[in-house]
Parts: C-alpha cells; structure tokens; sequence
C-alpha cells in the first residue's frame, strides 16, 4: 500500500499521512464494506483514491503560487535524499513522476508492487485490457524518458 502511495506522490511528506487516514476511512466506513474482493485490495485503493486527491490539491496549490508570483514551487522537490537511495533509483523516480498519474499507477502497482494484471484491474476497477494497454503505453513513455538519461539506444 505504502509503495503504491509512493509511486503517486514521490518522495513525500504525506505518503505517512496518506496510510493513516487510509486506515482511519476504512475503520470510518467498515460498516460499509462489501467484502467483494479482499481488504487489501481496498486498502489500496482507498490509498490509490487519497493519494490522487493529494495531488490534484497539490497541482491546485502548484498553479496558484504560479499565478500569484510565488517562488515557492520549487520547496515541492526533495532536496534532502536519505544515503540509501541510489542515482539509478532516483533517475527512476524522476521518471515516473513524468509520468500522467493513470499510467505511473499501473506501473507501481503492476511492475513495482507485483500485484497480477488482474489484481491491477480490481485495484483500479478497470477492465484487464484497459490496464494491460496503459501498462504497455506506460512502458513506451518510460524507456522515452529514461533512454537520453541512461545513455541507451
């Protein structure tokens, strides 16, 4: 769940405060709960549904510091990297943040996360072909990205 978070947000400092209220909603609203596929996979979509909330609010945000003339935009980014991560890890990151957040979500959860195609499908409630072809599209743009930074063909 936590990964799936990440893979939306980035390096961010609401990735823990998206886990707890994910828990929190789903204690708020266990009543409600169908039982139609496990509590994980509702767990991560309610984190996948929080998460994109988050970054709509903050693509909000983003813009109306733009239009006011605040130079505040650039504190989004991460400029303190804990020793354990990596340049191919961070290259990586970067690029997937690139990415629109319906095809960075197919690759977290279906590359990153190991969930099947089908568990990426009810995650998302998607059908599987919907899911295999932004997987596929997802992939294309990724090695686009990626290809100028690595030095690949």
């Amino acid at each position: 769940m936590a990964a799936a978070v990440f893979g939306i947000l980035g390096n961010s400092p609401e990735v823990d405060d998206i886990g707890q209220e994910t828990f929190i909603k789903f204690y708020q609203n266990l009543n409600v709960f169908r039982g139609e596929s496990g509590i994980g996979t509702y767990l991560v979509r309610t984190a996948i549904n929080l998460s994109l909330n988050e970054l709509r609010r903050k693509n909000r945000r983003k813009q109306k510091d733009f239009f006011e003339g605040d130079p505040g935009i650039e504190r989004i980014s991460d400029n303190n990297p804990g020793p354990e991560h990596t340049d191919e890890k961070k290259i990586v990151r970067s690029a997937l943040q690139k990415l629109k957040p319906e095809d960075r979500i197919v690759i977290v959860l279906r590359l990153l996360n190991g969930y099947t195609t089908e568990e990426t499908a009810d995650i998302l409630r998607l059908p599987m072909g919907t899911v295999l072809s932004r997987l596929a599209r997802a992939q294309q743009k990724l090695k686009k990205i990626l290809t100028p930074l690595t030095g690949g063909p």
